[in-house]
Formats: structure tokens, C-alpha cells, sequence
């Protein structure tokens, strides 16, 4: 059996006085404000990496009010967008831009970035308590359960990591890599269409295809073009 998530629930703060409201709304701004530097940080250890994260964070937050969650869980997930790749900071520059097919030991390495991500976020109470370094440590999981670093499926891996995942993933594809092209967003859709049940969560799949002509306008012109970015 996987373990278990580390922290499942989200926080829930004091309501009913405006002190409560705006201490939040404080919190989150804060926590706002860090990790978009943060993302471009990570962002910034590859300059074919630019914006990475940023593009991420948006397209999960649009799909997530999509979908009918409230902006405070969208503004979570937002946050869990721009961290999500933190982990690679300990993944070997040498691993992120290997040219060809990972070896074992490489990919081992790779695998190991979730991980390192959710320990880095881990002592931040607020990311624990809103469920972030969950998402963080859950986005390569698959909805089939093929994925990592603990196989979960389905409904065991947060929402936000199912958000997270498929915008992650069409970031990557549009997005030209050592290994292979970028492809366009059209084919970048008909990836997701086929992925929808084993990597993706169907039900975010769908919504997905439903907004896709937005966040196509949301990801800019120059997307078809591609961009050589590392794994």
C-alpha cells in the first residue's frame, strides 16, 4: 500500500469577524507573492525554462474555477502551480538536460523530485495545512495509478494534483524538449483526449477540452513555435 498524503485537509480558519477574513487574505497574498519568486527561481535554473511554472499556475487556476471550486481552493492550487517543479532543484543539472532516454539511475533521480519539493515545503505551515504540499508532492502521479512517487489513483490524489498535472503536461508538450519537438496545441489536445482515464483525471480532461480555446489565448501566440525547455 502507498503511504498516505502527508496533510489532506485543508486548513480551516476562523470565520465570522472581518480580523479573520483579512489575516487571510494577508497570508495568502504573502504566500502568493513567494511563490511566483519562487517559481521563477526554479524557472530560472534553465532560461529555456522561462515561465514555466507562471504557465502552469495560470492554466490550473482557470481550470479549477472551471470546474466550479471556490477562488479560495483555485488560489491554492495557483500557488501549488508555481511550486511544483521546486524538487528539481536537487535533481542533477546534468539529469534535467540529458538529451536522450533517462538510464535507470537517472530516471530514480528524476522520480525523486516530488519528494524533494513536498520536504522543502513541508515546515511552511500554511502549504501543509491548505493542502499545497500535497499537490506539490502528488503532480506525476496518473489517474490510472502508473505514476509516482507513490502510485496512487483516482480520487486518492488530490484535485489540485489532477488540475496540475494535465496543465503541466500541456505546458510540456507545447514546449520543445531535448529530446523531441514541440508539438502544436491542437495536437497537444488530442494527447490529452487520449490520456483522459490513464493519466488524467477524465472529469478535468473535459473541462479542459471544453476551456481550450481560452487557455490556448491565455498561453500566447508564439506557443506553436515552441520553446527547448528541460524535463
Amino acid at each position: 500500500m502507498p503511504p498516505p498524503l502527508l496533510f489532506v485537509s485543508p486548513a480551516v480558519l476562523p470565520v465570522g469577524s472581518d480580523a479573520a477574513h483579512t489575516t487571510h487574505g494577508a497570508l495568502m497574498d504573502l504566500v502568493h507573492q513567494l511563490a511566483t519568486s519562487l517559481g521563477k527561481a526554479i524557472d530560472a535554473k534553465d532560461p529555456h525554462t522561462m515561465a514555466h511554472s507562471e504557465e502552469v499556475a495560470e492554466v490550473a487556476r482557470h481550470l479549477a474555477l472551471a470546474m466550479g471550486l471556490s477562488s479560495e481552493m483555485a488560489d491554492c492550487i495557483h500557488v501549488a502551480g508555481h511550486l511544483h517543479d521546486i524538487g528539481k532543484i536537487g535533481v542533477p543539472d546534468a539529469v534535467l538536460g540529458t538529451p536522450g532516454s533517462l538510464t535507470p539511475e537517472e530516471w530514480v533521480q528524476m522520480q525523486d523530485h516530488p519528494s524533494i519539493g513536498a520536504a522543502i515545503l513541508l515546515p511552511l505551515a500554511c502549504l501543509r495545512q491548505t493542502g499545497i504540499v500535497d499537490m506539490v508532492l502528488a503532480h506525476h502521479e496518473r489517474y490510472d495509478g502508473g505514476g509516482y512517487p507513490f502510485g496512487l489513483s483516482g480520487s486518492a490524489i488530490p484535485l489540485g494534483a489532477r488540475i496540475i498535472t494535465l496543465a503541466d503536461s500541456l505546458s510540456a508538450m507545447l514546449r520543445t524538449r531535448p529530446y523531441r519537438p514541440a508539438m502544436g496545441f491542437a495536437a497537444a489536445c488530442r494527447e490529452i483526449v487520449r490520456g483522459a482515464g490513464s493519466q488524467f483525471d477524465p472529469q478535468v480532461a473535459t473541462v479542459f477540452l471544453g476551456e481550450a480555446m481560452t487557455v490556448r489565448g491565455m498561453l500566447g501566440p508564439d506557443r506553436d513555435a515552441g520553446t527547448t525547455v528541460r524535463r
